[in-house]
């Protein structure tokens, strides 16, 4: 007997249904339940690089909503690969024990926990967006002096960052497989690297960005190879059963930066790597551009890389409708639907888009009167 009555649940219609939003994805030895996945998104409230309350909540709730995938905001590989002072990372073994009950929780919802690792180079120490301040952040209150390809800062307000040396880039890979490493241990079933929005990886792959003369420089095969390296790292370091999703930004929106050609090629290395999924978005690498925002602006991108590099792929970019989303998976656009701030506001959008699409869902059954 609950507040208002006796919870009472509908009977299911007789038959429901077929819907690819809400088929199952199997990669390696992991199937997500269906194709909705929470894209990446920084909360900006951590200390130390440790989750607390806030992302048990804003991640669990997520799972409790249905997504097929939930993935962490972009947790930092280092305590210098930061984007803020405040964001989250998997650089020592306390951030393990901090993570492994959200991974758990989103787990028993019936979803899969997966982690996004990223280094912010020239991106980081900086303020969250929420703060009046902007910029970067002085070392007197917490910042400290960002790395990249090259010293070239992401804008007048941003700080200088210093050009990484040959040992150094070997420790960024370093880095990100240690922390692919204590993922697992935390309980994430999925690792994705962070290769887009002009952060450190995407910093290499773009001529706008890197400005290097030696290995790492220069043509495209050089300026892919840190993100090559990374992502053959962290295949080796979760082993042969977890599977290794890298996001990109498949153009710059600039003339003369990366390109959507230059993705298509990228995305096949990153397979030979060991990437399972190539995560489709763009832009993030200057902080100017003509993007022409629009409902599924960036399903071409994905579609084009799907289609000429012959990988899975997931897209991201204003899909708030479940036919909108439906179709993308149909139409062969995509793999995968990620999806950013629609989940901000509506945590539950994947069980009312089962409902609009007419597929049978079992809620939580603290939920079922709702459904």
């Amino acid at each position: 007997m609950g507040p208002e009555g006796p919870v009472v649940v509908p009977e299911p219609p007789e038959e429901t249904q077929v819907s690819a939003l809400f088929s199952p994805l199997t990669l390696r030895s992991v199937t997500l339940p269906n194709r909705i996945a929470v894209s990446p998104m920084c909360q900006y409230s951590a200390r130390g690089g440790l989750p607390d309350e806030w992302h048990l909540v804003h991640l669990g709730s997520r799972a409790v909503g249905g997504a097929g995938l939930v993935l962490t905001e972009a947790t930092a590989v280092s305590g210098v690969g930061r984007i803020s002072p405040d964001d989250t990372g998997l650089w020592s073994d306390a951030h393990v024990e901090a993570w492994r009950p959200i991974a758990e929780f989103v787990r028993a919802r019936g979803s899969v926990p997966g982690v996004q690792l990223g280094h912010a180079g020239r991106k980081g120490s900086t303020y969250p967006p929420f703060d009046p301040r902007h910029g970067g952040v002085p070392d007197a209150e917490g910042g400290w002096t960002p790395v990249a390809p090259s010293a070239v800062p992401f804008s007048d307000t941003y700080r200088v960052p210093r050009e990484l040396t040959p040992p150094e880039i070997a420790g960024v890979v370093g880095d990100f497989a240690a922390a692919a490493r204590r993922a697992v241990a935390a309980g994430f079933e999925v690792v994705e690297v962070h290769a887009a929005h002009g952060y450190l990886l995407h910093q290499f792959l773009s001529p706008l960005s890197n400005h290097r003369t030696d290995g790492y420089g220069g043509s495209l095969a050089n300026r892919t190879r840190l993100a090559r390296e990374v992502t053959a790292a962290v295949r080796a370091a979760v082993g042969d059963d977890v599977p290794v999703l890298v996001r990109i930004s498949a153009t710059d929106w600039v003339d003369g930066g990366w390109a959507v050609e230059d993705s298509v090629v990228l995305a096949r290395d990153l397979a030979a790597a060991g990437a399972d999924l190539v995560d489709v978005s763009s832009g993030g690498s200057v902080p100017r551009a003509d993007i022409p925002l629009g409902p599924g602006y960036q399903v071409p991108f994905a579609e084009a890389v799907r289609s000429k590099a012959e990988v899975p792929v997931g897209t991201v970019g204003m899909i708030t409708e479940a036919r909108q989303a439906e179709a993308v998976l149909t139409d062969g656009a995509a793999d995968l639907v990620l999806l950013g701030r629609e989940l901000l506001r509506d945590p539950y959008w994947p069980l009312r888009a089962a409902g609009e699409l007419g597929v049978r869902v079992t809620p939580p059954k603290q939920y079922a009167r709702a459904f």
